[in-house]
């Protein structure tokens, strides 16, 4: 994998590219470093979300109905 820069078009709702160039402005960041922060962070959620998925696996699975009458007979509703 190249460690080149690449470069893509990104459509932004109008008020949202405004915000996103006032914070650039604001914090002496370019727009593309918000971005890719951004893209990052979102990447990672995903990973650790992926990773709590693998962990859970092995779990029991209820269904709603069983659920419910979990939640009813602990007095939860």
């Amino acid at each position: 994998m190249s460690d080149v820069s690449k470069r893509s078009t990104i459509y932004f709702d109008p008020k949202l590219h405004e915000a996103l160039r006032l914070k650039a402005a604001h914090s002496h960041r370019s727009v593309s470093d918000i971005v890719n922060d951004a893209v990052r962070a979102s990447l990672a959620e995903d990973q650790e979300d992926l990773a709590a998925f693998d962990q859970r696996a092995s779990e029991s699975i209820l269904s709603y109905e069983e659920l419910l009458n979990d939640l009813k007979d602990h007095g939860k509703i």
